[in-house]
Formats: structure tokens, sequence, C-alpha cells
């Protein structure tokens, strides 16, 4: 694998760190600046929306530069978002900065599966984007329960300012790495607005927003149902976010195999294997061991969906690869607000904990039923 994918991946796995640590911290963000869990979660919403709206206002106003320029200047803007992300003293000052921070993330990862896919041969480009997204589910093994701890035992803002911090290792590495002979054409804009014509590729952002919107309202509200339901301690949660992280880091791998195989079956097979795992936590949630393989396995299951997705979108949008290609990150985190939204209304409405796992297999059922019409699209059915 190019040397330029693995600074993807480590870039990837920042983002990643920074996106999904607050999740782990919801509760003692919540204490610390005197709301609810509720309430806490609509910075993992205002943040996965700002990486939705953002993503392609950003690609456009960096279609000027180079992939490289762009991944930098992204890069550099994340950088400082997370500083004030670290300075924040009040709930609004957090939400804000956490949308400046957004800014940064949803562009990067559309540019740089897109450079990713061009260093290799075409029948390796879904490896290769596997290989670039292995870093979120890195951030999810490591960064995550690492970030948790270091949050639980020194203040929730300690994380930021360590993620700021390897933030400028990745900048170094963006300059370093990414060498001028690498791919880095500038966007054709008026191309590429032309191609959103194409009503395929907003099926295929429409399976994306799905899928992630089905593994959301587990994965915003995970420590609270580990500490509520299953009862474990705070070295309790970190321990079974290192073992999710396992599940997704193999999770990631075998969808890109999936991917390069069959991409029609492996969106199906998926969206079941999510349903089910789904589902389940609603009645695993109070036995320790089984939680903690149910748990590995809708790790595994959610984040196969990954690099599947990206493939089945840039597909559809190889006509306009940069911005579709974030336009995907956008469906993304649509399904990061979807799902944590949806949580966070289960729990307003009066419900237990255990009735989101119901709720998000409701919504992998509905993946499913867009990965189909996602197929019949390719077969030229419809």
């Amino acid at each position: 694998m190019p040397l330029a994918v693995l600074v993807l991946t480590l870039a990837t796995f920042i983002l990643g760190t920074c996106e999904f640590v607050i999740m782990g911290l919801l509760p003692n963000i919540a204490h610390d600046l005197q709301t609810t869990v509720p309430e806490a979660g609509w910075v993992v919403t205002a943040y996965a929306l700002g990486i939705a709206l953002g993503g392609p206002v950003m690609t456009l106003l960096t279609s000027c530069l180079s992939r490289k320029g762009a991944l930098i200047a992204l890069m550099s803007l994340f950088a400082i978002g997370n500083a004030l992300c670290g300075l924040a003293e009040g709930y609004a000052y957090l939400l804000s900065a956490r949308i400046i921070t957004s800014l940064g993330q949803g562009a990067f990862f559309g540019i740089g599966a897109v450079l990713a896919a061009s260093l290799v041969p075409e029948h390796r480009r879904a490896t290769a984007i596997a290989t670039m997204f292995l870093g979120l589910t890195l951030a999810t093994i490591a960064g995550v329960p690492l970030g948790t701890a270091l949050g639980q035992w020194h203040g929730w803002r300690t994380p930021f300012w360590v993620i700021t911090r390897l933030a400028v290792v990745a900048l170094i590495g963006l300059w370093a790495f990414i060498q001028k002979g690498d791919p880095e054409e500038k966007t054709n804009l008026i191309a590429e607005m032309q191609a959103l014509k194409d009503i395929r590729i907003w099926a295929a952002l429409g399976t994306t927003a799905l899928f992630t919107g089905c593994a959301f309202p587990l994965f915003t509200f995970i420590a609270p149902m580990l500490q509520d339901v299953t009862g474990l301690t705070a070295d309790g949660i970190t321990r079974s976010l290192f073992l999710v992280g396992l599940g997704m880091t193999a999770g990631s791998y075998l969808g890109g195999r999936l991917a390069d195989w069959n991409l029609s079956r492996a969106l199906i097979l998926i969206a079941v294997a999510i349903t089910i795992v789904s589902a389940a936590l609603r009645w695993t949630s109070a036995s320790l061991l089984l939680a903690e393989i149910n748990w590995f396995l809708w790790g595994a299951a959610t984040f196969a969906a990954i690099p599947v997705s990206q493939v089945n979108v840039m597909l559809f949008g190889a006509s306009a690869p940069n911005l579709v290609s974030t336009l995907n990150i956008s469906a993304f985190n649509v399904g990061v607000a979807l799902g944590s939204w949806v949580g966070s209304l289960v729990l307003s409405a009066g419900y237990p904990l255990t009735a989101i796992p119901v709720a998000a297999a409701i919504i992998a059922v509905a993946a499913g039923l867009s990965s189909l019409m996602c197929g019949r699209f390719r077969k030229g059915v419809v």
C-alpha cells in the first residue's frame, strides 16, 4: 500500500477520534456544563450536521487547490477547532467550537478517499479506501477508549488538547509524504455540479445515510447503556469500548473485501447483519458476557458498511469524484445526526435505554431496502 495512503489513515484516525471520543464523555460533559445527557447529545448532532452541510461547501471553497493543498488547509482548520474545544467553558461555546472543527472534517474524508483510490489499481480501490478508513476503526479501538480514560481522569477537555497536537503531526505528514507526483488534480467544478443530476447518486447517498443512521442511536448512547443497563464502572466502559473497537476494525477490513468481491451482495448482507445484532442488544445488554459479544458483533457489522457505502457512491459518481465523495461523508453525518436524534427522541419520550436497539434495527431494515434499490440501479432495471 502506498505510503501516502498510510498517512491518510493516520489523519483519519485523528479525525475519527475527535468525532467519536465525545460519546464516551457525554455524562462527564453533561455534569460539568450543568445539562442533561440527552441535551449533551445535541453536541454530537451539531457536529454531524456541521460535517454534512460544511463538507460540500469546503470542497467547493478548496476547489482551486490541489488535493494535497486542500487536505492541508482542512487539517489546519480542524486543529484550530479542537484547540477551541479545549478552551470551552460553557455549553454554547463547546457547541460552536465543535461546529468549527467539523468544517475541516467532511471534505477531508471525501477528498482523501478519492486520492487513496487514485493511488492503486482499479481492482484494489475498495481495499485502499478501507485502509484509509481503517483509521476510523483504529480511533474506536485505541483513540476513543484512551480519550475516554483521559477525559475521566484529567477532565473532558484533555482529549481535545491531545488531538490538537496529533493534528499538527498529521499536517507534517501530509506535507512530507503526499508527493508532487501523486494524483492531485484540481476540481472541474462545473462538470462535478452537472453530474449531480444523476438520481442514482442520490439513491446511493441515501443508502449511506441510512446505514449510518442505524448505527448511531446506539453509538451515541453506548456509554449510558454500558453504565446503566450492563452495570459497568468507568474502567469497565473503557474496556468495553476497546472491545467494540476491535469489532469495528475487523468489520472495516471485512467490508473492503466484501465490496471488492460483490458490492450488491455486500450491501444486503451487512444490512441484515446490522438489523439482527442491533435488535439483539435489547435483550443481551443486561448480561455482561452476552453484551460484550453482542457489542463486538455490532461494531463489526456497522463498520463493515463504511467502505462498502463509499465504493457504492463512487461507482455512481465517477464523473464527479471529489464532490460526490465529500457528499457521501455528508450523507454519513446526516446519518449520525439522524441516529443521535432518534436516540435522544426515544429517551425524551420516556422510553428506557433498551428501546434504542429496536429503533436502530428499524432503520437498518430501511438501509436494506435502499440497498436493494441501488442494486437494481446497477443492473439497469430501474
